[in-house]
């Protein structure tokens, strides 16, 4: 039996996967099988007891960032013209 590192690990894996098709402007067909592939993965953990909705938003976030990098930005001040704006 699977360990639940080894099943956040495997999770962490399969985002990555999924993040960077979507990166790299794969056909929509294939991007979105992986997200069946991954929702489904995920489902089953949070229906087992594995993990926390709150762990799987944390692990999806650190991921999601990995590949797209940061959410959030911290402006310069040459860039407050553009958001004053």
């Amino acid at each position: 039996m699977r360990t639940k590192a080894d099943l956040l690990t495997e999770l962490r894996g399969m985002l990555r996967d999924v993040f960077t098709l979507r990166e790299s402007g794969h056909l929509e067909a294939r991007v979105g099988r992986a997200h069946g592939y991954v929702d489904g993965f995920m489902r089953a953990l949070l229906d087992t007891g594995v993990a926390t909705k709150s762990e799987l938003l944390v692990i999806v976030a650190e991921e999601r960032e990995r590949v797209s990098g940061p959410a959030l930005r911290t402006l310069s001040a040459a860039d407050a013209g553009v958001v004053a704006a």
